[in-house]
């Protein structure tokens, strides 16, 4: 492990995130970008700043679990530096894709990123499983990068998980509701980034985002991991993923991963 990413594990795991920079090289960047715009011509992407309620003409479409579709996707998630990376923070010796999710956020989209963890939406369980945020654009705090709640990781909390864009919790999940949180508290922190650049955070640690208020769209794929030690435990209300309630709680990712069509990301 390089000295830049000891650095980076060392963050992960004492504050709940880490950014690496220029993990994705422009050619890459370029590629996925292009796999994005396809996207938002698509009706594959949902419009998440009705979902919000806000009418302005600057829009915050999303989507998910386009790998499972669009071979770009997942060749961009599992192959190559960004599974490598992401072992390294982990400290796991293998990683299986859980999901991914297109967030693009139009100049002038007032929609915020409400504060959030990943963990409920994830029908597994385990430590080592974290979310990578790829900036596809530059991605100052101003554009809507993403700012962590420094430790909440550890507070031993679980939280149910919300419809991302209000506070509204999903209807049958369990967990403590997620709290009110300035984007400024002093405990919130991030990152401005540049495309190619990466922050990866645990799926415990409590997360959110502005709107978009610069002058340009800002485009990111986030990817889910589950690394060695996670275990098939299905969610309550969460967003159903294909194969899991047939999977007894409890087993080993490793061993149903087959099963459920998850592909293990490795290095190219």
């Amino acid at each position: 492990m390089t000295t830049e990413l000891e650095a980076a594990a060392e963050e992960f795991w004492a504050d709940g995130a880490c950014v690496v920079r220029g993990v994705v090289d422009p050619a890459g960047v370029e590629r996925i970008r292009a796999a994005v715009d396809a996207l938002i011509v698509s009706p594959e992407l949902a419009d998440l700043s009705a979902m919000a309620g806000d009418t302005s003409a600057a829009r915050f479409r999303g989507g998910v679990d386009h790998w499972r579709t669009r071979e770009e996707f997942r060749e961009f998630a599992t192959l190559g530096a960004i599974p490598a990376v992401t072992r390294a923070v982990l400290g796991s010796e293998r990683l299986w894709l859980y999901e991914d999710s297109v967030l693009v956020k139009e100049p002038g989209s007032p929609v915020p990123t409400r504060w959030h963890t990943d963990d409920g939406y994830f029908h597994t369980e385990g430590r080592q499983m974290a979310t990578v945020w790829v900036a596809l654009d530059p991605a100052p705090r101003r554009s809507g990068s993403l700012r962590f709640l420094r430790d909440s990781h550890r507070d031993g909390r679980r939280y149910r998980p919300t419809f991302f864009v209000t506070d509204d919790p999903i209807p049958g999940t369990e967990g403590d509701l997620v709290p009110t949180v300035d984007l400024d508290d002093p405990d919130a922190f991030g990152w401005d980034l540049e495309p190619g650049d990466l922050t990866i955070h645990h799926v415990r640690t409590l997360h959110a985002a502005g709107g978009n208020l610069g002058t340009t769209t800002r485009r990111a794929l986030s990817v889910r991991y589950c690394g060695d030690d996670a275990v098939v435990r299905v969610k309550p209300g969460a967003p159903g993923k294909p194969g899991f309630d047939a999977v007894a709680p409890g087993t080993p990712l490793r061993d149903a991963a087959g099963a459920l069509g998850l592909p293990e990301a490795v290095e190219a």
